[in-house]
């Protein structure tokens, strides 16, 4: 409902409306495809996926705790890097799922080596579009100003305590 309305009045009306909910202490049903919409103004959340409930639960335990594949890509923005090659196999997985936010990066060091292809400086944020080598393209989010541009070799370092686990089907392996 809100998308047609610029950035700054999009905010604005996130928040009058998530006031006036509160307010009024009634149950609301919103339905949007804006993920940034549902998770900033719900309690709880339904992630639909052609017309199947995948998950149902608070928007930090959807972020936190996806419990398949598509909820993981859905939930977050930037969203879920998945990698699917050589390091998977060392986690018993056929996919692992890193948050851009759960990536550490190095100039030098150990990790997944690859290229900044993109560097997008946005001053509280850099957001890194890195050509890892054998996992792809992956998003990395820094937090301020991270001097790296286009061109520069760096190594990536996932957080062993923060990656997603996911099963052939698609579904969340739990530990």
């Amino acid at each position: 409902p809100l998308s047609n309305l610029d950035a700054a009045l999009r905010v604005q009306m996130r928040m009058e409306v998530t006031k006036l909910q509160k307010q009024l202490g009634t149950t609301a049903v919103y339905v949007t495809h804006d993920q940034v919409e549902a998770m900033t103004m719900a309690d709880k959340i339904v992630v639909l996926n052609a017309g199947r409930i995948e998950q149902y639960g608070s928007p930090l335990e959807l972020y936190e705790h996806p419990a398949n594949i598509f909820v993981a890509g859905f939930i977050g923005s930037p969203k879920m890097n998945f990698i699917s090659v050589d390091p998977v196999d060392q986690h018993g997985a056929a996919t692992i799922g890193v948050r851009p936010e759960h990536l550490r990066i190095g100039k030098e060091g150990e990790g997944w080596p690859g290229t900044v292809s993109v560097a997008e400086h946005l001053g509280s944020d850099t957001f890194l579009y890195i050509d890892a080598e054998k996992q792809g393209m992956l998003t990395a989010r820094c937090i301020g100003e991270f001097n790296l541009k286009a061109g520069d070799r760096v190594w990536l370092s996932p957080d062993p305590a923060r990656l997603h686990r996911f099963d052939k089907d698609g579904l969340t392996i739990r530990t």
